[in-house]
């Protein structure tokens, strides 16, 4: 007999609880009634009856499991690359406080969400850059999702196929032997002054990683801070109006068997790309035999349960007239 809950202190205290209650009961029985004659006989069967269905809720409590069984357990794992776009429009207010501040919070939530798979971090402009591998360690990955600004990239405009070609690398550099999912979230306003996403889109394709895109900001869009003023467009001498464009990431999503979702000021799709990520079926990683015991408390329940039931419908006579 194996106990799934064996907490000892706990199982006496309800059990001393419960004898100090009944023999309350019994001794204000017997003072309201120690004057008509009581039939002793049936008073100890309602004492055993009621002291019976209480061990055995006990022992349902206690979880009682009887026999063993090997049970193979298959451990499933994801790898993710988290690809933020840190270009200087990130940091309009269109969406507040700025759209890079909502991302790091929304990021926050979301690597909490999978702590058994390995996430990776990539920051981007003009220019791509590993800035953590992946790792299943959270505490890290948070600290440099807290340390993510615009200015830990040159900024000279924002090329999207830079950090899917990152982290395409890597997925081809990967020695380990276990088959995994991968997938890669694209986080952007969408402003893509690179090349044309095709040819990257039909590689990832061909590798199986999924590219799920988030698009942030509006339609009627915003200037861009720097600084104590405005970023200044050089054509026209005005501030830079920069406004989301779902186009880019929509495409790349699509090429891949992803999925586009957008936080604007329409729609708050972060919970839903969560939802999109736990749907995935990861790759299997390893697998281990364990011994389990298979827990019988429902029967002592039952058991219990019909006494009490009795108790109640089919009272027994404790006094005679």
């Amino acid at each position: 007999m194996i106990w799934a809950y064996p907490d000892v202190k706990l199982t006496l205290l309800l059990a001393g609880l419960f004898c100090l209650l009944y023999f309350i009961y019994l001794a204000r029985y017997w003072a309201i009634n120690r004057r008509l004659r009581v039939e002793k006989r049936r008073l100890f069967t309602k004492i055993v009856i009621r002291t019976c269905y209480f061990i055995l809720f006990l022992i349902a409590f206690a979880g009682p499991s009887i026999g063993t069984a090997m049970k193979e357990i298959q451990e499933e794992g994801k790898d993710i690359f988290i690809a933020v776009d840190l270009s200087q429009s990130m940091n309009a207010s269109d969406i507040g406080p700025s759209r890079l501040q909502r991302i790091k919070f929304e990021l926050k939530n979301l690597t909490k969400n999978f702590p058994s798979d390995r996430i990776g971090l990539i920051i981007f402009s003009s220019e791509a850059f590993l800035q953590c591998p992946l790792t299943f360690d959270q505490s890290v990955l948070q600290l440099y999702i807290d340390g993510l600004n615009t200015g830990l990239v040159p900024n000279f405009g924002t090329d999207l196929n830079a950090p899917l070609r990152l982290a395409l690398e890597r997925f081809e550099s990967d020695e380990s032997q276990e088959i995994k999912s991968k997938s890669i979230i694209l986080i952007s306003d969408g402003e893509n002054f690179g090349d044309e996403l095709d040819n990257i889109g039909a590689s990832l394709n061909d590798l199986g990683v999924k590219v799920f895109s988030l698009g942030i900001g509006t339609e009627s869009g915003s200037s861009i801070p720097r600084g104590n003023g405005l970023v200044i467009d050089p054509q026209t001498g005005r501030p830079a109006q920069t406004v989301l464009d779902p186009g880019p990431l929509q495409q790349i999503a699509a090429e891949t068997n992803g999925q586009y979702f957008e936080i604007s000021d329409q729609v708050q799709e972060a919970g839903n790309l969560i939802g999109a990520l736990e749907r995935l079926e990861g790759g299997v990683t390893g697998s281990r035999v364990v011994e389990a015991s298979a827990n019988k408390y429902f029967y002592f329940l039952l058991a219990g349960l019909i006494l009490s039931l009795l108790d109640m419908i089919l009272p027994i006579k404790t006094i005679k007239l």
